[in-house]
């Protein structure tokens, strides 16, 4: 087995907060360990353009606490394809990168597995999205902080809920997971939480309107997961319109802003110890790993668990939103 010498970081697909820290991690630890350090900017895109910095502790310096990604982050549609990693492995060797550091979701990892097994490269990832949705781990970075977002919105939309005797859809994020909506459900108070995790086995908008929503509440909040499964907060509210004209709904769609913002605590926490975990995997000759966390300690989760396997919802929280909102 080759000897790690150097180590290349890139962060890839949506950002989330976290990930900054988790930079600053990997880079310190590697160095610490006495390896060399790349800065790969904008992803996979980044490593086949040769977008490639020598990182120092000073590059690093005073980012803990910043949302998004100092190497920035891109879509590559050209990494997709067998020439286009080609190229970025090309750049690996120009630059005498042994092993990389992946920070991103299910897509970003999903292309770490392939692009690992194409060149048997030494690869470790770290769960960056805020969706958490990888399989493995109990939570991923930016998810604790994207939660605390939600929270904040929805307690400022109950101020102008409680004026009127309404329905308010609130739209997370979470494409096909419904994490964020249901957790986002307790932790605000909303009435309920429609997740695509349940849209096949029974339709969610009726058992609200007709067992859970009281016109003697000032108003409902229902925290509504964007996927297309569930039609989003806007189809829900179309629906509404048109089978229960009754009721008057309206629409919040929080979009980006769940993504953004300084990580909290717990975020920091985890991305600082996943990163040095990322590295100290790498030398014990780990790869093809993800980095997760299960009962507060850190494990390694092979890429083709984490990536292929779905990774389920606690239901007994449903349990919760339901006995929370009478």
């Amino acid at each position: 087995m080759k000897t790690i010498k150097c180590v290349g970081i890139l962060t890839s697909g949506g950002d989330s907060p976290g990930m900054n820290a988790a930079i600053r991690a990997v880079t310190r630890t590697a160095i610490f360990k006495g390896l060399r350090v790349k800065g790969i900017m904008r992803g996979y895109k980044g490593l086949i353009d040769d977008e490639v910095l020598d990182f120092a502790t000073g590059n690093v310096s005073n980012i803990i606490q910043q949302g998004g990604t100092i190497l920035k982050t891109a879509r590559s549609k050209e990494f997709e394809t067998k020439e286009g990693r080609r190229k970025a492995h090309e750049t690996m060797r120009r630059h005498g990168i042994d092993a990389l550091v992946v920070i991103g979701g299910d897509g970003s990892l999903t292309g770490a597995r392939i692009f690992a097994a194409e060149f048997d490269i030494p690869v470790v990832g770290i769960p960056g999205t805020i969706d958490n949705d990888l399989y493995g781990t109990d939570t991923t970075l930016g998810y604790d902080t994207a939660l605390n977002t939600i929270m904040w919105a929805v307690d400022k939309l109950r101020d102008t809920a409680s004026s009127h005797e309404r329905l308010f859809f609130v739209e997370v994020m979470g494409r096909n997971a419904g994490f964020l909506a249901l957790n986002g459900a307790i932790a605000s108070g909303a009435e309920a939480a429609i997740i695509p995790e349940r849209e096949t086995e029974f339709d969610q908008l009726a058992e609200l309107i007709e067992n859970g929503f009281r016109k003697d509440k000032n108003s409902s909040i229902v925290l509504v997961a964007e996927s297309e499964v569930t039609g989003g907060a806007m189809g829900l509210a179309a629906r509404v319109k048109a089978e229960y004209p009754q009721f008057d709904s309206r629409v919040t769609i929080l979009g980006h802003i769940q993504r953004g913002g300084s990580p909290t605590a717990a975020d920091r926490i985890l991305a600082s110890r996943m990163g040095q975990a990322a590295i100290e995997a790498l030398l014990d000759g780990q790869r093809n790993i993800m980095i997760g966390i299960d009962d507060e300690q850190l494990v390694h989760v092979p890429f083709s668990q984490a990536c292929r396997n779905d990774k389920a919802i606690d239901r007994s929280l449903l349990e919760t939103v339901k006995i929370l909102s009478i």
